[in-house]
């Protein structure tokens, strides 16, 4: 009954019937597994609490990311190194790649793909490069934010159920997974550059592209992100050791974001981004992904299938 009830949920997070989401679709599956009893009530707060924090954590820094997107901030960012790129394809391959490693580790994996990727794809438009040469860039940077999704505890999910499950901290965890990330950086730039070499045009044209200070439409959003994200990652490390939980660091950074992004503290003005959109595009639904999910999968732990596949 456990297996059915994975491979159902697991069905339905994929095929999301009705436009149910992952999110109905993973707490369904929880539903029935309470039903059945693969699993009870006393596991919904073992569970929550195993999730709890990465899932806020999560939705704070994608709104974050939502916000900046919205500001203009990627789109400024993917011209200004198609400038430093100086016309020269291969360069800009591993620009994009890099920079997509560095949203990556502060802003997730999510951000990379949900933002990042498409971002890059408007700039590719734009300069005019074939169908080979746009997915040559866009598996390249769909494929980096996986692969280097490890250096702090807040660029994955699991990052952080992880870190939280065995006690590790911010710093500890950093000083361990920094210099692998660097690595993972290094074989995945030299694995795609063998790979797509062939697909990357030698030259692109700069005159198609526009200045990039023409895309940003929040100056206030944009002239603060990278001040936010620093202090974000520096609450992170400091208040690490005060046992405080990196979705409050994080949700209080996006705060911040959302009162510059809504004129909060000037009624007077009237905000340049619909926060109520950004609010509507956040990914709530991960809430009860999370429960839902890790509640089901605590059932093939209860029924001893987890201790078989590990062999112990």
């Amino acid at each position: 009954m456990a297996i059915a009830i994975f491979l159902l949920t697991l069905t339905l997070v994929i095929w999301q019937p009705r436009g149910l989401g992952i999110g109905f679709s993973a707490f369904g599956g929880a539903l029935l597994a309470l039903a059945t009893g693969v699993v009870t009530l006393q596991d919904v707060p073992t569970v929550w609490a195993l999730v709890w924090n990465a899932t806020f954590t999560l939705v704070a820094l994608v709104i974050i990311s939502l916000l900046l997107d919205e500001a203009g901030f990627f789109q400024w960012l993917a011209l200004l190194i198609a400038r430093i790129g100086a016309g020269r394809g291969r360069l800009l391959f591993s620009l994009v790649i890099l920079l997509g490693a560095l949203v990556t580790a502060l802003l997730t994996n999510n951000g990379t793909a949900l933002i990042w990727t498409p971002t890059v794809m408007e700039m590719l438009l734009l300069l005019g490069f074939s169908s080979r040469a746009t997915l040559a860039f866009l598996f390249a940077t769909g494929f980096i934010a996986d692969a280097t999704s490890s250096p702090l505890i807040v660029s994955n999910l699991v990052n952080i159920i992880s870190a939280d499950y065995f006690q590790i901290s911010f710093l500890r965890y950093a000083l361990v997974m920094v210099p692998v990330n660097f690595i993972a950086i290094a074989i995945s730039l030299a694995v795609l550059w063998f790979y797509f070499e062939r697909d990357i045009p030698q030259h692109y044209d700069l005159a198609r592209l526009p200045p990039p200070d023409t895309t940003i439409r929040d100056p206030l959003v944009c002239q603060w992100s990278l001040p936010i994200l620093g202090l974000l990652l520096i609450g992170d490390f400091v208040t690490a050791p005060l046992s405080i939980p990196v979705s409050a660091i994080a949700f209080i950074s996006a705060l911040v974001m959302l009162a510059l992004a809504g004129r909060w503290f000037h009624q007077d003005k009237t905000s340049v981004i619909d926060i109520r959109k950004v609010l509507r595009q956040a990914p709530w639904q991960v809430i009860l992904f999370s429960l839902g999910m890790y509640l089901v999968v605590m059932g093939l732990h209860n029924q001893g299938i987890a201790v078989l596949i590990v062999g112990d």
